[in-house]
């Protein structure tokens, strides 16, 4: 006989001190196999004004008390069923399992992308080529097709989803259907990387803090979750080094992205000049206050790097004649740049990057210049014919008939 489904029972209550909230009670299993009540609390009722609202939070709840049950292979399980239980078990800010910043940008996916198409829809009737269809038609709020690198995170995250339900038992082993999915990631436009001299313009528009918050992310490629979270204490004069301890994301403080980012950043003695000025210019100079605290929050976070990009570091740009679109990431994907540019042994500029393999640092993060591309280039040329290259006039000026046709071919 299957397990008897159970919606539970949602209720309004008073409490003694004269605040009214909401109750959710089940009954469960007891260990000689009797029947027990239990009763959570939800809510109050300035948190969830409505039922449907305190309805709509415990209904993760409601699939954990109903687990047996949904492993009964003719039983439905709608995907908002499967999306609220994986937000309530794996994203709740109980689980460390994924970083806040994380956290936070899963549930925007879910909620902005995923459960508006395929609430209704039995995960069971999920199918490969619908979902690929369905990200091919993905829009922005404007209109303009969802970039290829979105598309492929919101495929991963539906992909999560599936294997979480898996776990779980109410799909079989090997039954994810997102696993044949074909979406690519490829970049629809190259990142943009800055010019040794379009840093200083930039630089020579910005006072401080924003130069010196410019400074530290394109010398030292910190992601600005890294870079917004540094406080006085993980910055070390004396060896010139810098402890990357925590990230921080609308105002939420977590770990590092990663193991390898979290090792120490080195200080050119030049940064650690303009770091011992800040110190001296701001309030906030105690070992446990940010390096880059905002004034208008007393000190108690740092700025928000979103406004200040918009409202500092881009018209800076502008001002300095540069007419790319900046962002934080481009500082880092500058100084990945550069350090090949450099010709630096990969695995320096893979440490100094603090990515777990290479294949990031090289593929996704440094681009060849133009310049150095030209050089290389002409030394294959000068290879092929170094008698040529050597002679005072250029290839084929001796031979006119040779000249005439190439002149003939420009025009």
């Amino acid at each position: 006989m299957g397990a008897r489904c159970q919606s539970g029972y949602l209720r309004c209550v008073k409490r003694k001190n004269g605040s009214w909230c909401w109750e959710f009670l089940w009954r469960e299993k007891g260990p000689l196999g009797n029947q027990m009540r239990r009763t959570l609390k939800v809510g109050t009722l300035e948190e969830y004004p409505t039922e449907e609202l305190a309805a709509n939070a415990v209904n993760g709840l409601r699939m954990c008390i109903n687990a047996e049950r949904h492993r009964q292979h003719y039983h439905p399980i709608q995907m908002c069923d499967l999306i609220d239980h994986y937000v309530l078990t794996e994203l709740s800010a109980k689980e460390s399992r994924h970083s806040p910043a994380t956290r936070i940008i899963y549930r925007e996916f879910l909620e902005l992308w995923i459960r508006p198409y395929w609430s209704t829809t039995n995960i069971r009737d999920v199918r490969t080529v619908a979902v690929e269809h369905w990200l091919g038609q993905l829009r922005r709020q404007n209109k303009d097709p969802l970039s290829s690198s979105t598309k492929a995170k919101i495929r991963s995250l539906m992909s999560v989803l599936f294997n979480h339900a898996i776990r779980y038992e109410w799909l079989e082993q090997g039954k994810n259907p997102i696993t044949f999915v074909r979406q690519s990631a490829e970049r629809l436009r190259t990142p943009e990387v800055l010019e040794s001299s379009e840093i200083q313009r930039l630089l020579s528009r910005l006072q401080s803090p924003y130069r010196l918050m410019v400074l530290l992310a394109v010398t030292t490629g910190l992601r600005r979750s890294e870079l917004f979270a540094l406080k006085w204490g993980d910055v070390d004069v004396t060896s010139g080094t810098l402890h990357v301890r925590r990230s921080i994301y609308n105002h939420i403080i977590g770990r590092c992205k990663s193991v390898t980012s979290k090792k120490d950043m080195p200080l050119a003695t030049y940064v650690v000049t303009e770091l011992l000025y800040w110190h001296q210019q701001s309030k906030y100079q105690e070992t446990d206050d940010w390096v880059f605290a905002s004034p208008k929050m007393r000190g108690r976070y740092p700025y928000r790097p979103a406004m200040l990009l918009i409202r500092t570091v881009r018209p800076a740009a502008v001002r300095a004649g540069i007419d790319k679109c900046i962002g934080w990431h481009t500082f880092r994907h500058t100084y990945s740049t550069m350090l090949v540019a450099n010709n630096e042994n990969v695995k320096v500029i893979q440490e100094l990057m603090r990515h777990a393999s290479s294949r990031s640092t090289l593929e996704i993060y440094s681009q060849a210049r133009n310049g150095d591309k030209r050089a290389a280039q002409q030394r294959v040329v000068q290879m092929i014919f170094p008698e040529d290259l050597n002679r005072d006039h250029p290839i084929g000026e001796s031979d006119p008939e040779h000249s005439n046709v190439a002149f003939d071919w420009i025009n």
